[in-house]
């Protein structure tokens, strides 16, 4: 089986991750994953509020999550878990993701897609 491709932190582009973020499918699957920490199933965030979204279209989005280096994907038997690397991503460009994600949040009034406060 093919590995995957993770980028160095250091090697993480910004317009990568606005590139990656500009979807919004892809935004709010990012924005699920980083609440939840880890997600044991790709199928798990196939629902998106009302929308279904198809098993192709939603290896791709993990694909460029995971290549823009927002994500960390691990084989586990026939699942896939998913990590965000939001720390590492946040240490290098403090403030960008929080800012992206909670500007989608604010456009779609959706508190629950909105990234915690720092304490």
């Amino acid at each position: 089986m093919r590995s995957l491709f993770h980028p160095a932190i250091e090697d993480v582009r910004p317009d990568a991750i606005l590139h990656a973020l500009s979807d919004p499918n892809r935004a709010a699957i990012f924005a699920q994953i980083m609440r939840a920490g880890c997600v044991d199933a790709c199928s798990a965030l196939a629902t998106l509020g009302d929308r279904v979204i198809p098993k192709s279209s939603l290896s791709t989005h993990f694909k460029v999550l995971r290549e823009a280096g927002l994500i960390r994907s691990a084989r586990h038997g026939v699942e896939m878990r998913n990590e965000a690397r939001f720390a590492e991503v946040e240490a290098r460009f403090p403030g960008l993701l929080d800012a992206i994600v909670n500007a989608y949040a604010s456009d779609a009034g959706c508190d629950a897609m909105r990234v915690p406060a720092a304490e």
